[in-house]
């Protein structure tokens, strides 16, 4: 049994599909469905049962494995980077994950989590998955904190030798429909195009970037999935591992890949930043990904363009726009 918690959300529901695309349904999917749309990434996948986050919580809190698990993928987190209420991210963020590591830990389960990019807030000190370094690391807002005090608990434990933890970046592609404010800027862009024939970015505060010079570390969905399932295949690979592609690219790059995918000509402009963000917005990312390499992953990762294209051509514009198994 495969474990998915947060299998309706996005990263973890396309997790869900990869597994099915390996020959792979033995899966229980761990979610709070609620009253949100996440449902649909469900319909064209295959699994075996979904259970409710709060019920699972309690196998976990009795100890026991009724699902005699291989491993567990923990995708299930709150992944606003707005969220305000501090308390409820240290509780589904933090302590949640904590009581799950232990769980597999306690049942030699391969334990698979989600951290973030946002725990290198600003970037001032790089962005370098190395373990020594993740102690000066101070992020910008408090789900960037949430994710950053599990790396630190599992490093202070002596456990990050028994698990894998991902700092995924800017991640884009299908079955992120549900996520309103918080679906990337392609999702959005591709509306936005359609409805009104222009994208709007937003204006550069600092005289070193352009306005929409601004740089990003985009990595597509499906090589994101890529590399979880090396990750269970390969259980001698453990640690902290960024997950992007190496290489920061311009929002308005990743503009003129949009219009370029629905074949419309470039109409960019820009507008500004919400006050509330601006002092904590990233200028620039870029994943290290040396560390990944070196663990023996040598799966090329997807271009921005050729990304862009997949994602527009054969889903937003598609009248059924989720995963397939």
């Amino acid at each position: 049994m495969y474990i998915v918690t947060g299998g309706a959300g996005f990263i973890g529901s396309a997790m869900v599909w990869k597994l099915n695309q390996m020959g792979i349904d033995d899966i229980l999917i761990v979610d709070n469905l609620a009253k949100t749309d996440k449902w649909k990434n469900l319909v064209n996948l295959r699994y075996e049962d979904y259970i409710h986050r709060d019920q699972f919580f309690k196998f976990i809190l009795e100890g026991d494995d009724p699902f005699k698990t291989d491993a567990v993928i923990h995708m299930g987190a709150c992944s606003s980077t707005t969220e305000q209420d501090a308390d409820f991210l240290m509780e589904n963020n933090y302590r949640y994950t904590q009581m799950l590591c232990r769980f597999c830990l306690q049942h030699d389960v391969r334990f698979i989590n989600a951290s973030s990019a946002a725990t290198y807030g600003d970037g001032q000190f790089g962005f370098d998955d190395d373990h020594e370094g993740i102690d000066r690391l101070k992020p910008m807002n408090m789900y960037g904190y949430s994710k950053q005090l599990f790396d630190l608990w599992a490093k202070r434990g002596g456990v990050l030798d028994k698990l894998v933890s991902l700092k995924f970046f800017n991640v884009f592609g299908p079955n992120e429909y549900h996520k309103d404010d918080m679906k990337s800027v392609i999702c959005k862009a591709f509306h936005q195009i359609g409805e009104t024939g222009e994208m709007k970015l937003f204006k550069s505060y600092k005289p070193e970037y352009p306005h929409g010079g601004q740089k990003r570390d985009f990595v597509y969905i499906k090589d994101c999935v890529d590399v979880m399932w090396w990750f269970l295949q390969n259980p001698q690979a453990n640690g902290i591992f960024n997950i992007g592609t190496g290489q920061a690219r311009e929002w308005n790059e990743l503009a003129r890949s949009v219009f370029s995918a629905m074949d419309v000509e470039p109409n960019i402009s820009y507008i500004e930043m919400p006050e509330t963000i601006r002092d904590k917005y990233q200028y620039f990312t870029q994943a290290n990904m040396s560390k990944l390499v070196e663990a023996g992953y040598d799966k090329p990762f997807t271009s921005l363009e050729e990304a862009a294209k997949d994602y527009v051509q054969n889903y937003l514009a598609q009248e059924d726009p989720y995963l397939k198994s």
